[in-house]
């Protein structure tokens, strides 16, 4: 089985809009102050021992709730498979979920959390299981809404693995609606994506539901 690590030629960097933050301690502790001066004045008493060094933990916890925007990687490698281009060189659908994932509203900066599931059908290349879980809270653990989450994540596997087809399906949460606004809890946010035979053929895309409900109750 050949191995590529070379998937540059595939874009596929280019789809994960990658940032490589670098925040130097300097800064860090202008975060920190700015912070503290916002939940001095919300009413956080921040001079008992269990909250001094609220601030500071804030910043920290902020930056690896968005360490997406860094990458992964892991993600960088895709296989052949014995399908070797031929006119009906399609495989199987692979389904991955429900895959936890967290995020945090780009317009409130309050999270969104639910579950997702991906499902594509390979033609010439696959990757690993794993890599769909690393995929999704790649783009995920940004600042983000939920729509554009389901679009990153088939544009990287439409880019990594010139597939058959792609699905993505997220169910969620979000406490900016929840905590704030309607303040309502029961209803769930739900997205699909489709790309390839799951936009074009219904039975595909009723396949690939039927394999996330199976597993929501």
């Amino acid at each position: 089985m050949e191995i590529r690590d070379d998937i540059e030629s595939l874009d596929f960097r280019d789809s994960l809009k990658l940032q490589m933050r670098q925040i130097s301690k300097e800064t860090s502790k202008k975060f920190e102050s700015y912070v503290a001066e916002i939940f001095s004045a919300y009413g956080l008493d921040l001079d008992s021992p269990a909250t001094k060094d609220t601030p500071r933990r804030f910043i920290e916890a902020l930056f690896d709730a968005t360490e997406g925007y860094d990458g992964d990687p892991k993600l960088l490698r895709v296989f052949q498979t014995e399908c070797r281009g031929e006119p009906d060189c399609r495989l199987s659908q692979v389904v991955e979920g429900p895959i936890q994932f967290f995020s945090l509203c780009e317009h409130h900066a309050l999270p969104f959390f639910g579950v997702a599931y991906v499902g594509y059908i390979a033609y010439e290349h696959i990757i690993g299981i794993s890599k769909l879980t690393r995929l999704v809270r790649l783009f995920a653990k940004r600042f983000s809404v939920q729509e554009r989450i389901g679009q990153q994540i088939a544009d990287s596997l439409e880019s990594m693995l010139q597939p058959t087809g792609v699905a993505v399906y997220l169910e969620a949460h979000h406490l900016c609606m929840e905590m704030r606004g309607v303040r309502e809890t029961a209803p769930l946010t739900r997205t699909t994506v489709w790309r390839g035979i799951f936009a074009d053929d219904p039975a595909v895309r009723s396949e690939f539901l039927a394999a996330c409900r199976s597993t929501l109750g």
